[in-house]
């Protein structure tokens, strides 16, 4: 027998299944995957139950940390000397790969959580050697504790070294909490190969909700399309992957344009040379990985894209150089030692290159990318670029607009910025929001609702459609704002416009009577129907802001549109993924448990929230009852599918159709840990634990989006 086989604990740490344990995704891998939703649970968390990290950095010397930032740049170490002895471009790089994963979709990735320290991000081929940058902000990390997060002093770090290079930057917020164990609920593609590329049909079509072109990069790949060195074709890749991360076409060519800027790429030999990765490394390696025995192995010696030189002639300060090589010079194209394809300018003026990153008294040529060449053979890119080039003040402050939004897409609203260097104006990705009023009669608001003849249906839905766009990923929609009312959300089709409109109507009229804001009606509204329909008082917190159509980005918020919500029974048109997966998601984006979904779903369904009527098991829909778990448990009905979302429930005895339902209704049964959560719902003793559990679950979309009151 071999060493592990001769081991007498099952060990669930083993790393290495063979022959020891398969888990139950090994034996079932189409498995419904429901921790996604209980991820990052406390257990895993080594802080207090009672940290409030907002609290803590209120407390940070923010100036000291800056003051230790600026210092840091400048202060070159052996084990991983700078290039040009500034690690300005490095922080600037690491800084750009925590935040450029986000991606508009789903409000997914991005630099709020600090999760590159995890994998798969710590290991991607992009990211590499950035171990090494994160590891040269420890010193500071441990000096300031948790008053600062990884995640804030990953984005702080690129800013200061922007500031220490002499640009410019739009402003900062701190406030972004750590996770603390890798995300599970994040969709980076199917591939199984680094660099590998499965995600594309038709013409050059890429897949939702990706963010980028290949497994493993952050955008686009430099050096073209897969490798290709089409200057055109990069251009129709960064137009897509910049687009689903809310940036426009001037956007764009500055944050290239910017970035590149500063430092250079590093390719000294070939990928040969470079061992794997951190999560592949070995433990003797502490964390580290892409040991390079190439040379010395750093310095001069550095392989990370495989691309190798700088972009400008002074690559620590910040100039209009980009732009002015850019267009002065033809651009060829050649291989870099690593192998990659790069562009050389031809001919180039003695005094348009640059020094060498490890040796300032030799000179080498400036380089381009396939993508930076975008910038220039792009009709669009050209035109802004060329713009750029003629008007450097505008070209310094559209990237430090960009370069901001870039940092804080992913933080929510304005109200949620900390620090001393918030900007005063508000931007219009921001999704703005005037501040409500809580002073309003709301007795009397109660009363008008009760009044309005609006069914218990109507009530409820229409605050669930406002309430339920929220996104705990990036802290947008929610029901402040009532931007269900305004374009594009009150003509979803989820939303029935018609209905809605309706209901919308009535709301303004009561608002105006009780002088309330219309978002505080749309919630109040629907905690009357549920009282209605079980006898219980909701918990209710006004003080919502009305927005209107000009504080409302009509293109940014269409990704906010459910394609799918299995409260509602809703699917828009058939999916790759099942309608029971898509709830799965829809939750774990409203930060709802398992049980908080399950109880929801129930809910709705006992009230007739359901479209095409499925899996409404319940004789009066006007109450608010545990009839859907009760009836869905059934043993004395079959269920036969009569599409590919659609099955009706036969009773046993007499073959007769009595009931309906779809994939969401019926996963409440099948699926062992929600069926788990079913039968205690189904209960005879359970149905006033239901109404409560409902009324919690509720209350908690409801006020999502309410960071006013953190």
């Amino acid at each position: 027998m071999d060493d592990v086989s001769k081991c007498p604990v099952m060990h669930g740490s083993a790393t290495n299944n063979k022959g020891v344990s398969t888990s139950n995704k090994d034996w079932w891998p189409n498995q419904l995957n429901v921790n996604i939703l209980h991820q990052h649970d406390k257990r895993s968390n080594p802080m207090s139950v009672d940290f409030n990290y907002r609290n803590e950095f209120k407390k940070l010397d923010f100036k000291s940390l800056k003051k230790d930032l600026n210092d840091l740049m400048t202060d070159s170490k052996d084990w991983w000397p700078a290039d040009y002895g500034h690690y300005g471009p490095f922080f600037i790089r690491l800084t750009w790969h925590a935040a450029g994963t986000y991606r508009t979709w789903d409000g997914r990735g991005g630099g709020g959580t600090g999760d590159q320290r995890f994998a798969p991000l710590n290991s991607w081929p992009d990211n590499g050697n950035l171990d090494k940058a994160r590891r040269l902000l420890w010193p500071l990390k441990k000096k300031y504790g948790s008053k600062i997060s990884w995640a804030d002093l990953f984005i702080l770090a690129g800013n200061v070294a922007i500031e220490s290079m002499g640009g410019k930057t739009f402003g900062y917020s701190g406030g972004r909490p750590d996770i603390w164990t890798p995300p599970e609920d994040i969709y980076w593609g199917k591939e199984n190969e680094w660099l590998k590329n499965e995600r594309y049909t038709g013409e050059r079509v890429l897949e939702t909700p990706l963010g980028a072109v290949q497994m493993g990069l952050i955008y686009v790949n430099p050096q073209g399309p897969d490798g290709n060195p089409d200057p055109k074709a990069s251009a129709m890749d960064i137009r897509e992957t910049f687009a689903r991360m809310a940036m426009n076409d001037e956007e764009t060519v500055a944050l290239t344009a910017g970035g590149h800027t500063f430092g250079k790429a590093h390719g000294a030999a070939p990928e040969e040379n470079v061992g794997p990765e951190p999560e592949g490394a070995p433990i003797e390696q502490m964390g580290f990985g892409w040991k390079n025995v190439h040379g010395v192995g750093k310095g001069g010696d550095t392989i990370t894209s495989g691309i190798e030189g700088p972009w400008t002639t002074n690559p620590t300060k910040w100039d209009n150089s980009y732009f002015e090589l850019l267009f002065k010079y033809d651009w060829e194209l050649v291989k870099s030692p690593a192998g990659a394809f790069q562009w050389h300018p031809i001919n180039p003026d003695e005094n348009d290159l640059a020094p060498d990153a490890a040796d300032s008294s030799k000179k080498v040529t400036t380089i381009m990318t396939t993508a930076d060449m975008a910038m220039k053979e792009d009709p669009a890119y050209n035109k802004i670029s060329r713009r750029f080039l003629e008007n450097p003040d505008e070209f310094a402050d559209t990237f430090a607009r960009a370069w901001f939004k870039l940092l804080h897409r992913d933080m929510g609203p304005k109200t949620r910025y900390l620090g001393p260097e918030i900007p005063k104006e508000d931007l219009i990705w921001q999704d703005p929001i005037p501040k409500g009023d809580s002073s309003f009669d709301v007795k009397r608001a109660e009363k008008e609702i009760l009044d309005s003849g609006l069914t218990i249906q109507e009530l409820v839905e229409t605050a669930w459609a406002s309430a339920s766009t929220y996104r705990q990923t990036d802290m947008r929609g929610g029901a402040n704002g009532a931007r269900l009312r305004l374009l594009p959300q009150k003509d979803w089709d989820v939303n029935k416009p018609d209905q809605l409109s309706k209901v919308i109507s009535v709301y303004e009229k009561i608002a105006s009577n009780v002088k309330a804001s219309v978002s505080d009606i749309i919630v109040l509204a629907g905690n009357v129907g549920i009282e209605k329909a079980c006898g219980v008082k909701v918990p209710f917190t006004a003080g919502r802001g009305d927005a209107v159509q000009d504080q409302t980005d009509i293109d940014s918020f269409k990704v906010l549109e459910p394609m799918a919500d299995g409260f509602r029974n809703y699917q828009k048109q058939d999916f790759e993924a099942s309608p029971e997966e898509m709830l799965l998601d829809k939750s774990q984006l409203l930060g709802l448990t398992a049980p908080e979904m399950t109880v929801l779903v129930g809910g709705f369904r006992s009230l007739g929230i359901s479209r095409n009527n499925d899996g409404v098991f319940t004789n009066d829909i006007n109450n608010l009852s545990n009839d859907f778990f009760i009836n869905l448990l059934d043993m004395s009905v079959d269920w036969k599918p009569t599409g590919k979302n659609s099955f009706d429930g036969l009773e046993k005895k007499s073959g007769k159709k009595i009931k309906s339902a779809s994939r969401v209704d019926l996963v409440f049964g099948s699926n062992s840990q929600l069926r788990a959560i079913a039968e205690v719902y189904a209960c005879d003793d359970s149905n006033n634990l239901f109404i409560n559990d409902f009324i919690s679950a509720w209350n908690k979309v409801m006020n999502a989006d309410r960071f006013d009151l953190e």
